[in-house]
């Protein structure tokens, strides 16, 4: 292939709607991208160093209350059974399915997660209590995110 043959294809590569074009013929190989590529990260020169004595710096006193781990609520965890939107009621306009403190029968829907535009619905694994809703309203939440604990 020749030089008048390469620049004719980039010309028809850079007016065509593209974004990548290979080409190989009898050991000659050509590729074209119209993706933006970072530059190779180059290795910085190497720099003097004075040596020092280490400068000894006191820890902070650590406080009584900064010791303390923060509480978890008792119960078992519900997990995301898949990757979706979260809404905790029906609708915009009515009450959330379940909150903090309300008693629920196994089966009972705590919450819909919403993915690729189907409403699926998160029952409830067993009888128990509402110890804790870890996800808000519209958040989007990951397979095996915890979602609620029921005691």
């Amino acid at each position: 292939m020749n030089i008048s043959e390469i620049k004719d294809l980039m010309a028809q590569f850079d007016q065509s709607s593209l974004r990548e074009f290979s080409y190989r013929n009898a050991g000659e190989e050509l590729s074209f991208s119209k993706n933006e590529a970072k530059a190779p990260a180059q290795t910085p020169a190497p720099v003097a160093v004075e040596k020092t004595q280490p400068v000894q710096i006191p820890a902070p006193a650590i406080l009584p209350e900064e010791e303390k781990t923060p509480e978890v609520a008792e119960g078992e965890l519900v997990e995301s059974p898949l990757v979706g939107v979260a809404y905790l009621s029906p609708s915009p306009d009515k009450p959330a399915f379940v909150s903090v403190g309300d008693s629920v029968k196994k089966g009972q829907t705590l919450m819909i997660i919403e993915a690729m535009k189907v409403m699926n619905e998160v029952p409830a694994p067993r009888d128990g209590v509402i110890t804790e809703i870890l996800v808000s309203n519209e958040e989007v939440i990951e397979y095996g995110k915890g979602l609620v604990r029921i005691k």
